[in-house]
């Protein structure tokens, strides 16, 4: 299940929802990212994600069926922010239920290698300097190439 939204969400709501009364599963690996205080040495003062609407859903409902393909997975979420956030704020949540650990926790570290290059989103920084696009990260690019 993916949503995309510019409204904060409550981590522990979204696993309660997604694992409530199921017996079949003995893991639930998640991931919340949140927005830093910093950006390239600066101090951030607010993070805006921009996005395609349809265009990113779509991406995402591909990276998240990859992963089913992958791994033996009960249940996943995604959930992604779009628009201005600040530091502190949630801004996306992974979570992938299995009957087994290993599972949970390859399936949902592959969704975040591959959200960070591969879903349609664009990240503009303000900080004290002012106003820029962040650029992609080589280090994400390496961690997202070991799944190939």
């Amino acid at each position: 299940m993916i949503r995309v939204q510019a409204e904060p969400f409550d981590a522990g709501a979204e696993i309660e929802a997604l694992t409530h009364g199921r017996t079949d599963v003995g893991a639930v690996v998640s991931f919340q990212g949140i927005v830093r205080a910093e950006e390239g040495g600066e101090r951030l003062t607010a993070l805006t994600l921009e996005h395609y609407p349809g265009m990113t859903e779509r991406e995402l409902e591909r990276i998240e069926a990859e992963a089913r393909a992958r791994w033996p997975l009960q249940a996943s979420l995604i959930v992604h922010r779009y628009g201005r956030m600040t530091p502190g704020e949630p801004i996306v949540l992974v979570v992938t239920v299995s009957a087994h650990r290993q599972a949970a926790f390859d399936a949902a570290a592959f969704l975040m290698d591959w959200l960070k290059t591969q879903a349609p989103f664009w990240k503009l920084a303000e900080t004290s300097a002012g106003a820029a696009w962040v650029e992609a990260k080589a280090s994400d690019d390496a961690a997202a190439a070991r799944w190939q």
